[in-house]
Protein backbone atom coordinates (compact mmCIF):
# COMPACT_ATOMS: atom_id res chain seq x y z
CA UNK A 1 0.00 0.00 0.00
CA UNK A 2 2.77 2.47 0.91
CA UNK A 3 4.54 1.76 -2.40
CA UNK A 4 1.30 2.44 -4.27
CA UNK A 5 0.94 5.82 -2.56
CA UNK A 6 4.58 6.69 -3.29
CA UNK A 7 4.17 5.67 -6.93
CA UNK A 8 1.02 7.77 -7.30
CA UNK A 9 2.67 10.75 -5.62
CA UNK A 10 5.76 10.48 -7.84
CA UNK A 11 3.63 10.17 -10.98
CA UNK A 12 1.58 13.24 -10.12
CA UNK A 13 4.52 15.38 -9.03
CA UNK A 14 6.61 14.46 -12.05
CA UNK A 15 3.86 15.48 -14.48
CA UNK A 16 2.49 18.55 -12.65
CA UNK A 17 5.66 20.55 -13.23
CA UNK A 18 5.51 19.97 -16.97
CA UNK A 19 1.77 20.61 -17.01
CA UNK A 20 2.36 23.99 -15.38
CA UNK A 21 4.49 24.88 -18.42
CA UNK A 22 1.65 23.91 -20.76
CA UNK A 23 2.86 20.48 -21.84
CA UNK A 24 -0.06 18.77 -23.59
CA UNK A 25 1.56 15.35 -23.00
CA UNK A 26 1.89 15.98 -19.26
CA UNK A 27 -1.76 17.07 -19.08
CA UNK A 28 -2.79 14.00 -21.08
CA UNK A 29 -0.74 11.73 -18.81
CA UNK A 30 -2.45 13.21 -15.74
CA UNK A 31 -5.84 12.67 -17.39
CA UNK A 32 -4.96 9.03 -18.01
CA UNK A 33 -3.76 8.61 -14.43
CA UNK A 34 -7.01 9.95 -12.99
CA UNK A 35 -9.28 8.15 -15.46
CA UNK A 36 -7.62 4.73 -15.15
CA UNK A 37 -6.02 4.75 -11.71
CA UNK A 38 -2.52 4.52 -13.20
CA UNK A 39 0.22 4.04 -10.64
CA UNK A 40 -2.22 3.82 -7.75
CA UNK A 41 -3.81 7.22 -8.38
CA UNK A 42 -7.43 7.30 -7.20
CA UNK A 43 -9.86 7.36 -10.11
CA UNK A 44 -11.50 10.81 -10.31
CA UNK A 45 -13.40 11.60 -13.51
CA UNK A 46 -13.70 15.31 -12.71
CA UNK A 47 -9.93 15.57 -12.31
CA UNK A 48 -9.41 13.41 -15.43
CA UNK A 49 -11.74 15.61 -17.50
CA UNK A 50 -9.91 18.71 -16.26
CA UNK A 51 -6.55 17.35 -17.43
CA UNK A 52 -7.89 16.05 -20.76
CA UNK A 53 -9.49 19.47 -21.30
CA UNK A 54 -6.17 21.21 -20.61
CA UNK A 55 -4.40 18.78 -22.97
CA UNK A 56 -7.02 19.48 -25.65
CA UNK A 57 -6.63 23.23 -25.20
CA UNK A 58 -2.88 22.78 -25.70
CA UNK A 59 -3.53 21.02 -29.01
CA UNK A 60 -3.71 17.34 -28.07
CA UNK A 61 -6.11 15.40 -30.29
CA UNK A 62 -5.86 12.45 -27.88
CA UNK A 63 -6.91 14.83 -25.10
CA UNK A 64 -9.97 15.84 -27.12
CA UNK A 65 -10.92 12.23 -27.73
CA UNK A 66 -10.48 11.14 -24.11
CA UNK A 67 -12.32 14.20 -22.80
CA UNK A 68 -15.29 13.27 -24.98
CA UNK A 69 -15.12 9.62 -23.88
CA UNK A 70 -15.18 10.27 -20.16
CA UNK A 71 -17.77 13.05 -20.52
CA UNK A 72 -20.21 10.30 -21.50
CA UNK A 73 -19.80 8.83 -18.00
CA UNK A 74 -20.25 12.15 -16.18
CA UNK A 75 -23.18 14.34 -15.18
CA UNK A 76 -23.53 17.88 -16.52
CA UNK A 77 -22.68 19.16 -13.03
CA UNK A 78 -19.47 17.10 -12.94
CA UNK A 79 -18.44 18.37 -16.37
CA UNK A 80 -19.11 21.97 -15.31
CA UNK A 81 -16.96 21.46 -12.20
CA UNK A 82 -14.14 19.97 -14.30
CA UNK A 83 -14.30 22.96 -16.63
CA UNK A 84 -14.23 25.36 -13.67
CA UNK A 85 -11.17 23.59 -12.30
CA UNK A 86 -9.45 23.74 -15.71
CA UNK A 87 -10.05 27.50 -15.89
CA UNK A 88 -8.70 27.91 -12.35
CA UNK A 89 -5.57 25.91 -13.29
CA UNK A 90 -4.98 28.14 -16.33
CA UNK A 91 -5.25 31.28 -14.20
CA UNK A 92 -2.98 29.85 -11.49
CA UNK A 93 -0.38 28.60 -13.98
CA UNK A 94 -0.29 31.81 -16.02
CA UNK A 95 2.69 34.05 -15.38
CA UNK A 96 1.69 37.21 -13.57
CA UNK A 97 2.13 40.49 -15.40
CA UNK A 98 4.54 42.85 -13.69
Amino acid sequence: MANSIKTAQFLLESRLGDAAYGSPQACFDLGIAYSCGTGGVDIDLIEAHKWFNLAALAGSEQGQQMRAEIAEEMTAREIAEAQRQARAWIVAASPRAA
